[in-house]
């Protein structure tokens, strides 16, 4: 477990160097587990995916930059959904429920959609704005964070260190 600890501190102090990616409180902690209630009405927390790597995306309807991302995370998805080691979860800030829940059902999204309307899990991951997407380690370890629009580079880069592969 210490070794998995010390290459995930290592992938995260690297990402840290890049104008786009830089370092949060989090990394190397837990991440935090505020339970939200998901577009469907269903509760969840990120403790619902022990086990698995997590990649973590706020993001608005209304937001450019997020807008931006969106091809981005449907290949991100359509390239891991099947892949039982991975959860992609989207939680949504500063946005109307409806707004939100029309945007998913338009785009036929089926990853983890929550919201946090008062913005308690977005203030918990230290985020400065949306789009930010965090890699969390199956051990629920918060080992990488890009903030601005992801590309698929990116993911696939937060997705490899959240596996302990980068």
């Amino acid at each position: 477990m210490l070794a998995m600890v010390g290459g995930s501190a290592a992938a995260a102090s690297r990402i840290g160097n890049h104008d786009d990616y830089r370092g949060t409180p989090l990394l190397g902690h837990l991440a935090p587990t505020e339970p939200l209630t998901t577009v469907d009405g269903k509760s969840v927390s990120l403790t619902d995916f022990a086990g698995r790597s997590v990649i973590v995306n706020f993001w608005n309807t209304w937001c450019a930059p997020c807008r931006e991302e969106v091809p981005a995370l449907e290949t991100f998805w359509s390239r891991h959904s099947n892949d039982s080691d991975v959860a992609l979860v989207g939680i949504v800030r500063d946005d109307t429920s409806d707004a939100v829940r029309d945007w998913v059902n338009k785009r036929r999204w089926d990853w983890t959609i929550a919201l946090d309307p008062d913005s308690r899990t977005a203030l918990a991951f230290g985020t400065l704005g949306q789009p930010e997407t965090f890699a969390i380690t199956a051990d629920r370890l918060v080992v990488g964070r890009r903030i601005g629009a992801a590309s698929i580079d990116d993911l696939e880069q937060l997705l490899a260190m959240a596996r302990g592969q980068a």
